[in-house]
């Protein structure tokens, strides 16, 4: 029998904010925040963005290819509800993406494309404070119920207080060598998951969670485990 969701929800909590051990990662932070997200909540894709020191955004972890693709479109074509989440610093949610062709014209439609009907983002944020965007895609039109948007803002704030309290911990660590190491390790990852996926026949998404579990399950970084794969010392059965 599984955990019950509120229980699963703590665990993540203290996983996003556990930020302390000499072998923390950043990437395994982000991955883990939308990761649980598609797992814990009425969404079939989510993705992060994080900000540099001169307020631009970067797209640092994906669930899947189209999540990925709007993240990048956000940023290229400079409209989106992840830009708007981050601007307002409150929620911003489309229960119709049909809808949205006034508010976001190329947006939209690419999300359409995508296969993607609502969306919702989160900034992730500490009060004032933004380091980031959450994106949730929804392959179906509607809201998220009340209890999910209130575990989606939970688990983007969590995320926030593990980058921020890192950040604090390591004040030689600036905002954009953070985002720096982000993005190194988010392509060791997605090279890793595609060695992956080749060697045993797997979609992308089984070829993550192998991953992602042979590192919890031995207290190991990701990038770090992602990394043994490249290079051929690992073979993850």
């Amino acid at each position: 029998m599984s955990p019950p969701r509120d229980e699963l929800v703590a665990e993540v909590v203290v996983a996003l904010t556990d930020t302390s051990g000499d072998g923390f990662d950043v990437a395994d932070l982000l991955y883990t925040l939308t990761t649980a997200c598609v797992e814990l909540l009425d969404v079939d894709a989510a993705g992060v963005l994080l900000l540099d020191e001169q307020g631009r955004l970067a797209p640092v972890a994906a669930t899947h290819d189209g999540s990925e693709n709007l993240e990048n479109l956000q940023i290229l074509i400079k409209e989106g509800p992840c830009l708007d989440a981050v601007r307002a610093v409150e929620p911003v949610h489309c229960v119709d993406l049909d809808d949205e062709a006034g508010r976001w014209p190329a947006f939209a439609g690419q999300a359409r494309a995508e296969g993607f009907r609502a969306a919702r983002a989160e900034p992730v944020a500490l009060r004032a404070e933004v380091v980031g965007g959450l994106n949730l895609f929804r392959r179906k039109p509607g809201a998220m119920p009340a209890t999910e948007q209130r575990i989606a803002h939970f688990l983007a704030t969590a995320a926030a207080i593990g980058i921020l309290h890192r950040r604090a911990q390591r004040n030689v660590e600036t905002v954009n060598q953070q985002l720096e190491l982000a993005l190194t390790s988010r392509v060791v990852i997605e090279q890793a998951k595609g060695v992956l996926a080749e060697r045993h026949t797997l979609d992308l998404g089984a070829a993550f969670t192998r991953l992602r579990s042979h590192a919890r399950s031995r207290s190991q970084p990701l990038t770090n485990v992602a990394r043994a794969v490249l290079e051929g010392s690992i073979d993850i059965r």
